[in-house]
């Protein structure tokens, strides 16, 4: 039996009762296999440019950094370019999605690329998103053996690409590539929503930025925002 049969299992026979009947188990894997979509909000429901734009300006009313590249190819100069403006060390934890450590990072010498699952001591990480989220402006980071997701929380400083063909009007949609991409292998372990930094204001209501995560989030958007890709 499974951890989660377990787990079940036990809310159950705390709860005084006994295993599903076939009939409710069938309607429940029903519903589950059709995800079937509640209301959707209009807001992200327009063509890419606009989805883009939207996407953009959410995420800089957050505190999130985002500039736009053609190309992958540009992605090691605007990174190395970043540290500089913020004066930030070298040294980058990187994803070893191909999406990330297969940039031509060896162009740069000075920069020194180590790969990874990120670690306390990391200062800056870099690492792709799987889809954005235009009606919120959120990023979905979908974890993996080539996506690590301490990636996304360890370094105070958090880089993430998005390619702009992988931007949805809504969660929905987001949740459907998933599913679609993933197929049979079934959803990762962990999706993570970013919208911007990590912040709190349960002390004495005083913004406190980095309090569960990084101080700094930018994000580079790749790719042409006039058309699909």
């Amino acid at each position: 039996m499974s951890s989660k049969a377990k787990i079940l299992s036990r809310i159950r026979a705390q709860k005084g009762r006994g295993p599903l009947k076939s009939e409710h188990a069938d309607i429940l894997k029903q519903r589950m296999a059709e995800h079937q979509k509640n209301l959707i909000p209009k807001r992200g429901q327009r063509p890419l440019p606009e989805q883009v734009d939207l996407f953009q300006s959410k995420m800089e009313a957050l505190a999130t950094t985002v500039e736009r590249v053609e190309s992958a190819d540009d992605i090691p100069a605007r990174v190395q370019e970043y540290l500089k403006q913020h004066n930030l060390p070298s040294r980058l934890k990187i994803s070893p999605s191909e999406a990330i450590s297969g940039l031509n990072w060896a162009d740069l010498p000075t920069l020194e690329i180590v790969t990874g699952a990120g670690a306390e001591e990391d200062m800056v990480g870099v690492s792709p998103a799987f889809a954005g989220v235009a009606e919120t402006g959120t990023l979905m980071m979908a974890s993996g053996a080539m996506t690590p997701s301490t990636i996304n929380f360890l370094p105070e400083n958090h880089i993430a690409v998005l390619n702009i063909s992988d931007m949805k009007g809504s969660y929905e949609e987001a949740w459907d590539a998933l599913r679609d991409k993933k197929g049979d292998q079934g959803l990762p372990r962990t999706v993570n929503l970013i919208s911007g930094p990590s912040r709190t204001a349960d002390i004495e209501q005083r913004l406190i930025m980095g309090a569960h995560g990084p101080k700094r989030l930018h994000v580079i958007l790749v790719g042409d925002g006039s058309k699909s890709e």
